[in-house]
């Protein structure tokens, strides 16, 4: 196994970290521009999120080829430098691998939706009326998880976007697939991977309503997918590398089986318990002031079972889903400069990996915006729907967006007090924080 546990990771949202062409989206030679930055960062390993050719709909977790790049972040031979030069200052370049779902532009549906029954069961589809869906599911982005196909007469599962349609790990051909994705990454010398909600692809045998919630206490941390992940690992030739598994709603028990050496599944795992301390209810769109006595327990937990059950954890604060630490957990004024260093010394000083995001070690903060077109976030658009659609004010929805929005953490890095902070010589594909 890859020694992990002395390692840094810095994690890139290539959208909006350094435009090098002026089009106004972050791209590949922009990150090979700033690695003297990174080197003198001192981090080991850079987790990309993804770069492949996507509609975009989800911000590239909506992939259409998985062996791509799109050409709005460069070419492939643009990565080839990037994994050349990083590797030249030592630094290893992680994946963002979205095997949950693909988008409804992947190949692979297109040909589904042309009947090929091969194809259809790469995927969950379930024969139905249009007013009757298999499920009374939820996704994940808000709505039903369910999209009808009148040309079919089936429906789909979408535990994301409509765009996104979630894969059929039950199919072998489906696992030899995206084993075979991982070997090629690999013989183009990545050295780790990222796994998106990879604790979501083991659904049930029988799909059913979920009367208590949302369903998803049906497809997370399915029956089997430990069963999955040691698959995976062993046909992609990816035991030996650094693998992070990103958890939605998981427990304690399970991030230590999927974590344990001896289980050789993934290397450490990403849960998100700590950041809903501030989530009134359990609901993401209800505020409330976070529960700092919530989550020192929530550490400490974790810190002592991950320990005592022989697992690892992914210690972060901040991604590209989650507002900024600073902001959420610190002070934005007289404590601002303090608070960042609180923060950054909390990871740092625990047991696990740190991941730190990009902008992170600045002190960035949330973005403030204060009008919907200034969002770019599907999740975002959506709910600001769903809460005037239950009765908010234009002024509340916004305010609730301005402290919860993912759109928080993909304003441009910032690099300089000049225009666009920086970033790009063109216009941004989404506005810089205004306090740079």
């Amino acid at each position: 196994m890859t020694n992990f546990q002395d390692k840094v990771v810095y994690q890139i949202y290539p959208k909006s970290f350094y435009d090098a062409n002026g089009d106004g989206l972050g791209d590949l030679p922009g990150i090979t521009a700033k690695l003297d930055y990174l080197q003198d960062l001192g981090v080991d390993y850079l987790w990309l999120t993804p770069f492949f050719p996507s509609p975009q709909r989800d911000n590239g977790y909506d992939v259409a080829d998985y062996r791509a790049v799109d050409p709005r972040f460069g070419t492939m031979a643009d990565l080839e430098t990037l994994i050349r030069e990083a590797a030249r200052r030592g630094i290893g370049l992680m994946l963002d691998m979205v095997f949950n779902h693909t988008s409804t532009e992947h190949a692979w549906f297109r040909r589904a939706l042309a009947g090929e029954k091969k194809y259809q069961d790469y995927y969950i589809f379930k024969d139905g009326s249009p007013d009757s869906p298999p499920t009374n599911w939820v996704s994940k982005f808000g709505g039903p998880a369910w999209e009808y196909l009148p040309a079919l007469g089936k429906w789909y599962l979408h535990l994301f976007d409509v765009t996104q349609a979630d894969l059929n790990w039950e199919n072998p051909e489906v696992r030899a697939e995206l084993a075979d994705i991982l070997r090629f990454w690999k013989g183009k010398g990545v050295k780790g991977f990222r796994f998106d909600v990879v604790n979501l692809i083991s659904k049930p045998e029988v799909f059913e309503d979920d009367h208590q919630g949302d369903g998803r206490r049906f497809y997370t941390d399915g029956r089997k997918v430990h069963r999955y992940l040691r698959e995976l690992a062993a046909a992609g030739g990816i035991e030996g590398m650094i693998t992070v598994g990103e958890m939605s709603s998981t427990t304690l028990e399970h991030c230590i089986g999927y974590s344990n050496p001896a289980n050789r599944e993934l290397t450490m795992t990403f849960n998100f318990h700590h950041l809903k301390v501030d989530y009134k209810n359990g609901d993401k769109w209800a505020l409330m002031p976070p529960d700092r006595m919530a989550l020192k327990d929530l550490f400490a937990r974790w810190q002592e079972g991950m320990e005592a059950g022989g697992g690892w954890n992914a210690l972060f604060w901040c991604n590209h889903d989650q507002p900024r630490a600073v902001s959420r957990f610190g002070d934005e004024g007289r404590y601002w400069a303090e608070s960042a260093k609180m923060l950054g010394a909390a990871i740092h000083l625990m047991r696990g990996t740190p991941y730190i995001y990009q902008g992170e070690e600045l002190g960035m903060t949330n973005a403030h915006f204060t009008a919907i077109g200034q969002y770019r976030d599907v999740e975002s658009l959506n709910y600001y729907r769903i809460l005037r659609d239950k009765g908010e004010t234009e002024a509340e929805a916004l305010e609730t967006l301005a402290q919860r929005s993912r759109d928080n953490g993909r304003t441009p890095m910032q690099w300089d007090a000049g225009p666009n902070a920086g970033f790009t010589a063109g216009t941004p594909w989404i506005g810089a924080a205004g306090n740079y």
